[in-house]
């Protein structure tokens, strides 16, 4: 259903159906959904013609530079069921040093809530269960997903159930325990966690929030493509690093650039995307370099970037798709690797980057060396979470203050 032009403080969309991401098949919008009858994601359709006649994209540069500035092309349709701790615009920071290069811009997702940009898709995807009547909604988590559910669950009374892997990171097993959550640590990888939270959905005990089995953390990640397009002033970058495990982001980036372009806001230009994954984990590079359709799971992931720790994705088509369009490529790189460019841009830079914020800029450093970058290019890197949540060198120096210091040391 179109939602008329002269919108109300009530009504906040121009959503019209829901569409299989594979066969092109309609579903109702304002039906609850999971995958689509062929086992594949759903995505959210909206009046574009309607968005472009009613609002000018000078009303959107005027409004408060947040997640819902971007309502009319989200799939939230009464603004009663809006949920929200605050989800600003994400700044663009240099890192010269770093990088290598002034051109290069991390964009520091770390400062949403929940410290990760979980936040987007997930404030999005409760916001719609509540429009929906859901009340009790499961999903795997490798942590920061987890995190997310649980606050913005909590926020609107919705219970959760978040399911982890045993070696997920003890502060986000903690976080999400502590957001309202009940949290269980499962002898296995996330999509062994996935098969357990499917069972309980097929026997009618909650809803399924695993990545992409539901339509709308795509449209809450979009906002990262949106953004970027507004902040580089209706252009975007000649390429986008993105850590890649589920590859919501970089699906819903590449959409949210087709709307804009059918809006009249950007041109028909692109960035390369490219899928940045840990050579541990890198199902995603596997399917691309043997010029695949679909990546097949990968045995005994391991890595230090547990965020991108993905062995199967069920939107594996369209990240590749996404990949292949735009004339990039899907990257690996090392742990060792990710771990230097975390220390460098932290001590050359100041910016503390989560582990799959630098595998981007480590498969960044790497595309430069061969040439598939140049550095004159303007290039976002992702920083999909805080570092704040992992583990640092120690710092152990001290002082005694009864001794005598030998201040020139210091």
């Amino acid at each position: 259903m179109t939602i008329n032009a002269n919108l109300t403080a009530e009504r906040a969309t121009f959503v019209t159906h829901l569409e299989c991401s594979m066969t092109g098949e309609r579903y109702d919008a304002d039906q609850l959904h999971g995958l689509s009858r062929v086992g594949r994601p759903l995505l959210v359709r909206y009046d574009l013609d309607a968005v472009k006649a009613a609002i000018p994209k000078a009303m959107i540069a005027a409004r408060p530079t947040d997640l819902w500035r971007w309502r009319e092309v989200l799939p939230v349709r009464h603004t009663r069921d809006i949920v929200s701790l605050g989800e600003i615009e994400t700044p663009l920071i240099a890192i010269p040093r770093s990088a290598g290069s002034p051109n290069v811009l991390v964009k520091d997702e770390g400062r949403l809530p929940t410290g990760s940009f979980k936040a987007r898709g997930l404030v999005m995807a409760v916001a719609m269960a509540k429009e929906l009547g859901v009340t009790r909604i499961a999903m795997p988590t490798n942590g920061n997903a987890g995190a997310a559910l649980a606050a913005y669950a909590t926020r609107c009374g919705i219970e959760a159930i978040v399911l982890c892997p045993d070696d997920t990171p003890e502060i986000n097993v903690r976080e999400i325990a502590q957001q309202g959550a009940r949290v269980y640590r499962v002898n296995g990888l996330i999509d062994d966690c996935g098969a357990i939270v499917a069972r309980g959905a097929a026997e009618g005990r909650w809803f399924d929030f695993s990545t992409l089995k539901e339509p709308y953390r795509i449209e809450g990640k979009k906002t990262m493509g949106l953004e970027l397009a507004a902040q580089f002033g209706w252009k975007l970058p000649n390429a986008i690093f993105y850590p890649t495990g589920g590859g919501t982001g970089l699906i819903g980036m590449w959409k949210a650039f087709d709307e804009l372009e059918q809006l009249g806001w950007i041109g028909p230009e692109r960035p390369r995307m490219y899928a940045v994954q840990a050579s541990g984990c890198a199902p995603i590079v596997r399917a691309f370099e043997a010029g695949e359709e679909h990546a097949e799971r990968w045995e005994d992931a391991a890595t230090v970037a547990a965020g991108i720790r993905v062995p199967k994705a069920v939107g594996d088509f369209l990240i590749l798709r996404a990949v292949r369009e735009s004339g990039g490529k899907a990257l690996g790189v090392g742990d060792p690797a990710i771990l230097k460019a975390v220390d460098d841009c932290a001590r050359k830079d100041g910016l503390l980057l989560c582990p799959e914020g630098g595998a981007t800029l480590a498969a960044y450093r790497e595309a430069l060396r061969t040439g598939e970058v140049d550095e004159d290019e303007r290039v976002v890197l992702f920083n999909c979470a805080t570092g704040l949540k992992h583990p640092m060198p120690p710092a152990d120096a001290a002082l005694d203050r009864f001794a005598e210091i030998d201040l020139g040391a210091l």
